[in-house]
């Protein structure tokens, strides 16, 4: 049986149908001490945009939004040839989000009790985890995407999210990444061909009860 369409942001956004997926937001990735910030990246934009991710993760828990993490570990299993020479090519063959080393717990962010962390070997939390079928089994249609790297893991996320069918709504400062241009790049891409881009402030109006009931 077809759903209905799904048009207006606060239909997109319903806590009875929405998860929000908070991706990567990882000490290697985030911290000043991290593996990124050893290699030189500029944090300034990550560590900024984590305060607006954590009042967005009240707004979606008091609204009854399920909270999914993603986390990107690395181990010698799950290794491979064609990941090895993009990290020695473009990141000077510097470990990231070791499994079991600090740089791969979580930043400043804290799932609570019976909300899924997804353990992911690949940008895409889509690619070989469960995240699809713990979205059905919770019959999700919205995906709200959030976190780090905005052009790497959380488009890629965003982008196998609508292949699988779900509208996809991209907050676009409660995503960071090390480049204002790469970041652009991403919302021009997710507003052209993949959902719709909001800022964190719309998001929460959207789960207000005046907005809903009206």
């Amino acid at each position: 049986m077809s759903l209905a369409m799904l048009r207006t942001l606060e239909e997109k956004v319903d806590p009875g149908h929405t998860s929000l997926i908070v991706v990567d937001v990882q000490n290697d990735f985030c911290a000043s001490d991290g593996a990124f910030g050893r290699l030189g990246r500029d944090l300034h934009r990550v560590q900024e945009m984590v305060p607006r991710l954590k009042r967005v993760l009240v707004a979606a828990r008091t609204a009854g939004v399920t909270v999914i993490f993603a986390r990107y570990t690395q181990t010698p299993a799950t290794e491979s040839d064609v990941h090895l020479e993009q990290r020695q090519r473009g990141r000077a063959n510097i470990e990231y989000c070791r499994e079991g080393t600090p740089g791969a717990d979580f930043y400043e962010v804290t799932p609570q009790s019976g909300e899924p962390i997804v353990t992911k070997h690949r940008y895409s939390a889509f690619i070989n985890t469960d995240l699809d079928l713990i979205l059905r089994s919770r019959g999700i249609r919205t995906l709200i995407m959030t976190g780090v790297a905005t052009n790497g893991c959380v488009e890629a996320t965003a982008r196998d999210g609508f292949m699988y069918d779900y509208y996809i709504v991209f907050v676009d400062d409660c995503a960071a990444t090390y480049s204002v241009d790469q970041h652009q790049a991403t919302l021009n891409n997710i507003r052209d061909a993949y959902g719709i881009v909001v800022g964190s402030e719309e998001l929460c109006a959207a789960w207000t009860s005046e907005n809903r009931l009206g």
